[in-house]
């Protein structure tokens, strides 16, 4: 049973790369953190440990046990398929009954990838990454906003999706129409928060400025190339991004859909991000704009009257 005095880290898409790194460091700065995906290991003795964190070997058992060396009862794997609205459900009881009913922080790391044209991007690959990418969000949110409701109206979720522009939707539409409706799904709940005057409860997207050494970039025969490492980070920029993010106030954060870099020069204080380099003494190509577009509007509090659908079906309370 996890200690009830420390808080509690659910990180949904923690086997591998980005997810597993998360994890780690948030174990190491005093949470409890539940380990979430789909694969999951018998590891032996002739295996090698840990295994590389990039690589299928490394699984939430393998890094359930990495964080439990260091830390014993500390971190605790829970598998589950995003694509079932049950097993999400399933996956936060589990949660509750392992933390004594505690639950501060939700990461949101799971995703499927396919960058490609439209016409080269099969519908039944397009469907996969729309359940896991915002179907999946959208089930995790609803499975612990009831919790986070419980415990006095306090809880962080942070979610791996971009800044809103246009270039990012080019040669990847069908992957962008799905990470771009997360960063939707980041500022409409943002903007309930405020509404419903949730101070301590918030939102926030985030998205690496430059690449990042991961299962995604070493599947990519280019990422894999040795050529193009110096092109890469190290993932532990993003992770302390989001341990950033966590220490910042919920209103600064709440909404806010962030670059790694960026934010941890601006809230964080950081300047010199040479240590990330994965190749030391290289400067990686930064792959997002400098400057993103604004995404509010003259008349954004003006909101006309306002349709409730749940209020009208006598499902939700009317706002």
């Amino acid at each position: 049973m996890a200690s009830p005095n420390k808080p509690v880290a659910l990180v949904i898409g923690a086997s591998r790369g980005i997810g597993r790194q998360i994890a780690i460091d948030l174990a190491k700065h005093n949470y409890t953190v539940i380990i979430a995906a789909k694969s999951t290991s018998t590891p032996s003795k002739d295996t090698p440990f840990p295994p590389d964190p990039n690589s299928p070997a490394s699984t939430i058992t393998t890094v359930a046990q990495e964080i439990n060396l260091l830390s014993p009862n500390t971190a605790y794997p829970i598998p589950v398929d995003v694509r079932s609205p049950a097993q999400i459900d399933n996956l936060v009881a589990q949660t509750l009954r392992l933390t004594s009913g505690r639950l501060d922080v939700v990461v949101y790391n799971s995703g499927a990838i396919w960058w490609s044209s439209v016409k080269n991007t099969p519908f039944k690959r397009f469907r996969l990454m729309q359940q896991v990418n915002p179907e999946g969000l959208y089930a995790t949110v609803q499975a612990v906003l009831p919790v986070f409701e419980r415990n006095g109206n306090r809880g962080r979720i942070v979610v791996v999706s971009p800044p809103v522009y246009s270039r990012f939707f080019r040669g990847k539409t069908g992957y962008a129409i799905g990470k771009v409706g997360m960063s939707v799904l980041t500022r409409g709940l943002a903007m309930d928060f405020v509404r419903e005057g949730k101070t301590e409860m918030a939102i926030t997207s985030i998205w690496p400025a430059a690449a990042i050494q991961s299962a995604a970039t070493e599947m990519n025969p280019a990422g894999a190339d040795e050529s193009r490492k110096a092109d890469l980070r190290k993932p532990a920029i993003f992770s302390d991004a989001v341990l950033g993010i966590l220490n910042t106030a919920a209103h600064i954060v709440n909404g806010m859909l962030a670059l790694d870099e960026d934010f941890l020069r601006d809230y964080c204080g950081v300047t010199d991000f040479t240590k990330y380099s994965l190749v030391p003494g290289t400067h990686p190509r930064r792959m997002m704009p400098k400057k993103l577009p604004v995404l509010e509007v003259e008349e954004q509090d003006d909101e006309g009257t306002r349709m409730d659908s749940a209020a009208a079906r006598g499902t939700g309370s009317k706002l």
